[in-house]
């Protein structure tokens, strides 16, 4: 789980799949394809939370829900909504508090992700500079 391992890339490959599913379906179903993501963007479009913190909720959910693809887009997605390698790794760790054991097992595709993501000489702070 080091930035030169072997399973670099692999998040990537994750990502890629997301991409190739989600068109597949589309053209195969897509009444039911289009009516998801609608419900996802009109879910996801509430304004309380910030998208940061939205994507950090979802890392912890994709890591009790033991998805990787999950864990590969939500992890992308907070990083680029500007968190912080920590608040990353933290959000994963409430899943293991909720979920136990097995959620501590997909910390592993997780570190992996921020690894590819965000190497681990980035600072610890936001994208944006401020602090958690």
């Amino acid at each position: 789980m080091n930035p030169g391992s072997d399973a670099m890339g692999n998040t990537r490959e994750k990502l890629n799949e997301i991409s190739s599913l989600i068109g597949k379906l589309r053209t195969d179903y897509p009444a039911e394809t289009n009516a998801f993501l609608s419900f996802m963007s009109k879910a996801e479009g509430g304004k309380a939370l910030t998208v940061r913190e939205k994507e950090l909720i979802n890392v912890g959910l994709a890591v009790a829900a033991q998805c990787e693809w999950c864990i590969a887009i939500h992890v992308q997605h907070a990083i680029e909504a500007g968190a912080s390698r920590d608040e990353v790794i933290e959000a994963g760790f409430m899943a293991v508090v909720m979920h136990g054991g097995p959620a501590l097992m997909y910390m592993t595709p997780l570190v992996e992700a921020v690894d590819e993501f965000l190497p681990a000489t980035a600072s610890k702070e936001t994208v944006t500079g401020g602090e958690s």
